[in-house]
């Protein structure tokens, strides 16, 4: 875990990380547990961190990929694109930034 704090791309893994476990709890715990068992309580604990977990994987995103001169349509969107989606940033994560990722 520390060797993904020492690079931009680590850190962006990490963000990713963090942003898709967040949307996945709230999505199938969260809405459901509101929804169905009228406890809105983790979805109000939760929404907000995914918020900015989710700002902080787009800002990373835009800042790696203009650093390492990503292109736009064939990376830099990909990746932007994985986090709207659930386990989208743990599949980008595998198939396209962990085999970009050379620590150092």
């Amino acid at each position: 875990m520390y060797n993904l704090l020492k690079t931009p791309l680590g850190r962006l893994r990490l963000a990713g990380y963090l942003e898709g476990t967040s949307l996945v709890a709230l999505l199938f715990i969260g809405v459901p547990l509101k929804y169905l068992a009228n406890e809105p309580a983790l979805v109000r604990a939760l929404g907000p961190v995914h918020g900015l977990l989710f700002l902080w994987f787009i800002i990373n995103t835009i800042s790696v990929g203009t650093e390492q001169q990503w292109k736009f349509r064939q990376t830099t969107m990909k990746v932007l694109f994985a986090c709207l989606i659930p386990f989208g940033t743990f599949y980008i994560d595998r198939q396209l930034l962990k085999p970009l990722h050379r620590p150092a």
